[in-house]
């Protein structure tokens, strides 16, 4: 596409980062609408007119489409993964579009205002956490950005983008450690957020944020036990193995699709990977 007027690359002398590399390129833009895209992610040819079409509202500064796993059947890992992102984009993102306010519109597939988005660059670009300047979380600062201005966040469900994602443990682990810090810093921003949105708004963050503690708490008490007295805490791992196996269920009635019931293995991912990576996260914000 070099020679087609259309189109305009801008190389960077060197890698300056996701967050400096869309600023040049908003600032150099001209449409009314700005579409980013990952360089692993693959849109269905629809995609750019079913987002145009929910940015008609003036209202609404940004909107994103449903990720997939184009390489879903590589491993157990991406065929998990995979249902992950249904699970994140149509009940997360869906719930939170009812209410105007997708918390974090993905890099993927995201669409959003260019008129916005020049009023709020110089906030993007000179983010700081803890006097140090930011360099990721990109995708929820921008979303609770443009939240903070006043405008709606959306999901359009049937806007597919397939993105390629991690096949081994070791590089989901550290691309769920860079999520999980980005979640927990800008929840902080967020806060002052909230009372701004629909009550639901406020349930959903301090459920995403005390769940994970809550389940944490649970398992450190029910190993204690062990160590302790010998016994098997029976009533922590029913519990944890009833709320799996419901939610496993619902989502597979929900998908219409029954290996939704596999997606129960992500369980012990959860418990025994993601809650110490989410504390150590939490320790290791800045």
């Amino acid at each position: 596409f070099a020679g087609d007027p259309r189109f305009n690359f801008i190389l960077l002398d060197k890698n300056v980062g996701k967050r400096k590399a869309q600023i040049v390129a908003i600032r150099r833009s001209s449409g009314d609408l700005v579409l980013n895209v990952d360089s692993d992610t693959t849109l269905a040819s629809d995609v750019v007119a079913k987002l145009a079409l929910k940015m008609q509202d003036p209202a609404v500064g940004a909107a994103m489409g449903q990720l997939v796993a184009s390489n879903r059947g590589d491993t157990w890992l991406t065929r998990l993964i995979d249902m992950e992102y249904w699970l994140a984009c149509n009940e997360e993102r869906a719930a939170q579009a009812r209410f105007g306010a997708v918390m974090c519109c993905c890099g993927p597939c995201a669409m959003y205002r260019r008129s916005a988005l020049l009023l709020l660059l110089d906030q993007y670009e000179t983010q700081l956490f803890r006097g140090k300047p930011s360099d990721f979380g990109e995708d929820r600062h921008l979303t609770i950005l443009m939240l903070k201005a006043g405008l709606r966040t959306e999901y359009v469900p049937d806007a597919i983008a397939a993105t390629i994602v991690p096949d081994r443990l070791g590089p989901y682990l550290r691309q769920q450690l860079r999520w999980a810090r980005s979640t927990f810093r800008d929840t902080l921003l967020a806060l002052r957020l909230l009372p701004s949105l629909d009550r639901y708004l406020t349930l959903d963050v301090v459920g995403q944020n005390l769940g994970p503690l809550l389940l944490a708490l649970s398992v450190l008490a029910g190993l204690a036990q062990f160590v302790l007295t010998a016994t098997v805490p029976w009533s922590a791992v029913v519990m944890i193995a009833s709320m799996t196996i419901i939610r496993c269920s619902v989502s597979a009635f929900r998908a219409r699709q029954l290996r939704f019931l596999g997606f129960s293995l992500h369980t012990f991912i959860n418990v025994f990977l993601l809650l110490p990576l989410k504390a150590y996260a939490l320790c290791t914000l800045s």
